[in-house]
C-alpha cells in the first residue's frame, strides 16, 4: 500500500566527525566497525567495565566523544510497581573511561500510556536509541515525544508527535534520526505520521501523514540519493528533498516491520514481515512501479527483527527464530542456514518478557566477526565468511537478564546492554 500523502521530508545521514558511535548501527548504519574485540569474555575476562542500570531498555548505546548515552525506563512494570503513571523514561550519561554514571534525566510519562501487557513487554518502553550531532542528544519517547538535551544533560525541549496507539497496542520502537537541522521520527503508532522537528527549537517543520501502513518498526536510511522506508509488501524510495515517491517495489513481506535496510552496491536488501515473510534485492533507482524491472530475487527466508549486514558479497544475520543464515547477495541463494539455537518460546510473547523469540538484537561486524546477542543466551561469535563457525558464546553469570539491543562499537572496545546493566568489552 502506497502512502496516499507522501513522505515530505529528507532522513539523510552525514559523517559526525565529533562521534564515534552516534546512531542506531553506527554513524553509516551499517553496523560496521574498524577496530579489534575480544572474541571471548566473561565476568572476570576482558570486562572493562559494568555499570548498573536504573531500569530495563531495549535501545542501543550511542558513544558522543568521552561519553556513552543511553536509555531506560523504571517505575512500572519493572518490578517496582503496578501504576502506570508512575512510569518514567531516564537518558543516562556514562563516562566511556571507567562506566561512572555522570548524569541521569528522567522524563515523566505522558499519560494515559499504554499497559504492560501481550508483545508490548517483549521490547518495552524504552525501545529507541538516541541520535546525536555531536553537541545535543535527541530522544523518542513514544506518546511522551521527542527531547533534546545537551552533553551536559540540560533539557532544551520537549515537543509531542502525537498520544495514539496502534490498534495492537504494541508501542514504538523505531529510531529518531538526523537530517540537516531536523530530527526526523516514524510516529506511526503516536500519530500516524513522520515528523520532522528543528533541531534547535523542538517547533514542528513539518508533517508527513500516511495511510494504509500496518506497523512499521524499522528505521529509514538514505542512499543513492533515495530515502528508502520499507513497509508491508513494498519498499519505497523517496526523494529525499522533497518527500515525494520517486519509485516502489513490492514484495512478499505482510504484516510487520521491524528490519532496516541494508545496502551494498547499488542495491538495497529488504527483510522481515509476519506471519507473511520475504527477503528481496531491489536495484536502486528508477521511476514508479519498478517490482518487474529492479528486482533481482526474492526469496521466503527471512529475519522479521533483526537487520542483515551486507559483507564481501553475502548477507549474514541470525534471524529471531535462532538460524545464523548467509545468502549470496547477487542471486539470493542461500549459503547456509544453520540453527544456533531454539526458539525459547513460541511465536508471541504471551504477556512474558522474554517470552518469545531468542533474538531481538542485529549483528555488528567487526574485523571479520559477527557479534550477535541472544535476548537469554549470551552473545555469539561467528565467523562472517560462507562457512558456518561459532567462534564463541559469551556469558555474564551474574546478568540472567535478556539483552535486547543492538551493540555498539568505538575503536576496540564493544558496549553491550542487558535489561539490568551497561558493559564495556576490550582487550
Amino acid at each position: 500500500m502506497r502512502p496516499i500523502f507522501l513522505l515530505a521530508a529528507a532522513v539523510l545521514f552525514s559523517t559526525h566527525t565529533h562521534a564515534d558511535w552516534p546512531r542506531l548501527r553506527g554513524a553509516n548504519g551499517d553496523a560496521k566497525a574498524e577496530g579489534s574485540l575480544p572474541v571471548k569474555w566473561s565476568d572476570t575476562e576482558h570486562l572493562k567495565w559494568k555499570t548498573v542500570l536504573p531500569g530495563p531498555g531495549s535501545s542501543s548505546p550511542i558513544i558522543i566523544g568521552d561519553k556513552v548515552f543511553i536509555t531506560c525506563w523504571s517505575g512500572y512494570a519493572d518490578g517496582s510497581s503496578d501504576d502506570v503513571t508512575r512510569l518514567v523514561r531516564h537518558l543516562i550519561c556514562v563516562s566511556k573511561a571507567d562506566g561512572k554514571i555522570l548524569w541521569d534525566k528522567t522524563v515523566p510519562a505522558v499519560q494515559p500510556e499504554d499497559r504492560a501487557n501481550g508483545m508490548l513487554m517483549e521490547h518495552g518502553y524504552a525501545s529507541s536509541t538516541p541520535v546525536s550531532d555531536g553537541s545535543s542528544v535527541f530522544v523518542f519517547f513514544g506518546k511522551t515525544g521527542v527531547l533534546a538535551f545537551d552533553l551536559d544533560g540540560k533539557q532544551l525541549w520537549q515537543t509531542s508527535v502525537g498520544t495514539d496507539s496502534n490498534r495492537k497496542g504494541w508501542g514504538s520502537a523505531s529510531s529518531p534520526i538526523l537530517h540537516q537541522n531536523n530530527v526526523i521520527v516514524t510516529a506511526y503508532d503516536e500519530g500516524g505520521a513522520m515528523v520532522a522537528l528543528d533541531k534547535k527549537t523542538g517547533k514542528q517543520v513539518w508533517r508527513a501523514a500516511a495511510e494504509g501502513l500496518n506497523t512499521v518498526y524499522s528505521t529509514p536510511l538514505v542512499s543513492g540519493g533515495d530515502l528508502l522506508l520499507p513497509v508491508a509488501n513494498e519498499v519505497w524510495g523517496l526523494n529525499p528533498d522533497s518527500g515525494k515517491l520517486r519509485w516502489y517495489a513490492t514484495y512478499n513481506m505482510g504484516g510487520n516491520v521491524s528490519p532496516g535496510v541494508t545496502i551494498a552496491d547499488g542495491t538495497v536488501f529488504v527483510t522481515g514481515g509476519y506471519p507473511t515473510a520475504g527477503t528481496a534485492a531491489i536495484r536502486l533507482g528508477g521511476k514508479g512501479d519498478i517490482t518487474q524491472t529492479n528486482t533481482l530475487w526474492s526469496i521466503n527466508s527471512a529475519s522479521y527483527i533483526p537487520t542483515p549486514i551486507y559483507h564481501e558479497g553475502h548477507l549474514y544475520v541470525i534471524n529471531d527464530a535462532g538460524f545464523a543464515m548467509c545468502i549470496d547477495a547477487k542471486t539470493g541463494n542461500e549459503i547456509y542456514r544453520e540453527r544456533v539455537m531454539e526458539n525459547s518460546g513460541g511465536q508471541g510473547g504471551g504477556g512474558r518478557r522474554g517470552g518469545g523469540k531468542p533474538f531481538y538484537a542485529s549483528p555488528v561486524l567487526v574485523d571479520g566477526r559477527l557479534y550477535c546477542p541472544s535476548r537469554k543466551n549470551g552473545v555469539f561469535v561467528i565467523a562472517a565468511k560462507p562457512a558456518f563457525e561459532v567462534l564463541a558464546k559469551n556469558t555474564f553469570a551474574s546478568d540472567t537478564t535478556q539483552m535486547n539491543a543492538t551493540p555498539s562499537v568505538d575503536a576496540n572496545r564493544l558496549y553491550l546492554r542487558s535489561d539490568k546493566a551497561l558493559y564495556c568489552i576490550g582487550e
